[in-house]
């Protein structure tokens, strides 16, 4: 359907007055009649709700409910029950309905938007009764508006919504909370849902939340929580069933070998606070304790002929400057140059060492290729393309999430399944014990403990670019001459 609106709709309103009269049976009515799957399981067929979404129905639209809080695993249909109420709010709510979706950011509140506008699309009823915008969707007849909006405070202020979705409350700062309670509640009837994954840390919003609505003294306050039993194994099939009521609900929709998969790559804590449901406390470590010991094979001896790749993390005075390289092959991770403050106000990095450390690694390997962080050390980099080859020196951005969260995840899993070593060097892994993991919505992330921490983890930093470079060379395709005689 093309975005914007339609000019005038001449159809009459939905007849709704064969739906139940009551908050919740009039939604989930409403979406079983008029919903259409817009992918996965059951694509294209009316919804069937399960039993686990209209008890979350009953719960968060009972009677005197102004706030609501959801916290589950993924993959459990989270954002498709959020898209599928605000659609039922949209139509079936009350009159001049807003119904707004808050998330990390514009493009993650859009994915719950984009799932209403197709549900919407899919049945001729409601799609002749809609405008459909790129960035909203409003209904006529009734006057009613969705919007997506960033977790940003300020684009919170001046609105008076009916229906407040807050998808992934785990990442929600205070001011981002205390603006969106501040819009709430001036309607007779409103609701503030928010749905998500446990935090990664109880000095969370949701947290405290969470302990409000445990205490059961609030009575507009509506609490569910969905999680495997408190020190379960993470093999415990049973556990996952618990946490996860889209494994045994009528028509599963999460797969038990899925999970499996998402056991094996991520790391422990991760896996039971997004796929168990659990509040994981201790350490945030990037790896477990021990599991690069595991890979030290300081007999490894790195020959000219073996393919390699190299991978460069600048800094200026403060943070570390490292030269890692990898073999291409049976990949083997190894320090070529590591420089780092000794803790001199007016040191800095001698780059003419670095400079010649370079050189001297393209000519006494086989060097595939180097990948450079580019920031500080443009002209080095420019340098190196000049001497080496400019296909075989890149810049690589390790600020850019996309492309470092598969890498990250990458290392983690190699080394989890010992399938990397590394030369021994203390002070690489000293870096790696530094690091700590940081959630996105992209993946882990490795980050210091802190801010301006004096931890370094540059070596890390430039070892999982490294990694990731060798894993790319090992599965390139080489194109064969074809000589004819």
């Amino acid at each position: 359907m093309r975005a914007g609106a339609k000019g005038n709709i001449d159809v009459e309103p939905l007849d709704l007055s064969c739906l139940p009269s009551g908050r919740a049976a009039k939604r989930i009515a409403f979406i079983e009649d008029f919903c259409i799957v817009p992918k996965g399981v059951g694509a294209g067929d009316l919804v069937k709700l399960r039993t686990f979404q209209k008890d979350i129905i009953r719960g968060a639209f009972g009677k005197g409910i102004r706030t609501g809080l959801v916290s589950m695993p993924r993959a459990n249909g989270k954002t498709a029950l959020a898209a599928m109420l605000a659609v039922a709010e949209l139509f079936a709510g009350p009159m001049s309905a807003e119904v707004l979706v808050v998330a990390t950011d514009e493009r993650q509140a859009r994915i719950t938007l984009n799932l209403a506008r197709r549900m919407i699309e899919l049945n001729p009823e409601l799609a002749e009764r809609a405008h459909i915008f790129r960035d909203k969707i409003v209904i006529p007849h009734n006057d009613s508006t969705l919007v997506p909006l960033p977790a940003d405070p300020n684009a919170l202020h001046g609105w008076d919504p009916s229906l407040l979705i807050v998808d992934e409350m785990h990442v929600v700062t205070e001011p981002v909370w205390e603006a969106v309670s501040s819009v709430t509640g001036k309607r007779p009837e409103s609701l503030t849902l928010a749905i998500s994954t446990p935090a990664s840390t109880q000095e969370s919003v949701m947290w405290k939340l969470v302990e409000h609505g445990r205490e059961g003294t609030d009575k507009s306050f509506w609490l569910k929580e969905h999680s495997a039993p408190s020190g379960c194994a993470t093999d415990d099939v049973e556990a996952w069933k618990t946490a996860n009521p889209a494994m045994t609900c009528v028509k599963p929709f999460l797969a038990q070998d899925g999970l499996a998969s998402a056991r094996r790559t991520l790391r422990e804590p991760v896996f039971r606070q997004l796929r168990l449901g659990q509040w994981v406390s201790g350490s945030d470590s990037w790896l477990p304790f021990g599991a690069l010991d595991e890979c030290k094979d300081e007999e490894r001896v790195v020959d000219g002929k073996e393919k390699i790749v190299l991978a460069f993390d600048g800094s200026a005075s403060g943070d570390s400057t490292v030269l890692i390289g990898c073999t291409v092959q049976d990949p083997h991770l190894f320090v070529l140059g590591m420089w780092q403050n000794p803790g001199d106000d007016r040191w800095r990095v001698p780059r003419g060492d670095v400079d010649r450390a370079v050189d001297d690694a393209f000519a006494k390997y086989n060097v595939q290729e180097l990948a450079a962080d580019p920031w500080g050390w443009r002209s080095e980099i420019e340098s190196w393309a000049d001497r080496h080859g400019e296909k075989k020196v890149i810049e690589w951005n390790t600020a850019f999430a996309r492309r470092m969260a598969p890498a990250t995840d990458r290392l983690y899993q190699a080394v989890i399944e010992q399938h990397v070593t590394y030369d021994g060097d203390t002070r690489l892994r000293e870096h790696f014990n530094n690091t700590v993991a940081k959630s996105t919505t992209l993946g882990d992330l490795v980050s210091k403990d802190k801010k301006n921490s004096p931890r370094k983890i540059d070596a890390a930093v430039a070892s999982i670019v490294a990694f990731d470079r060798a894993a790319f060379h090992a599965n390139k395709k080489t194109s064969r001459k074809v000589v004819t005689f």
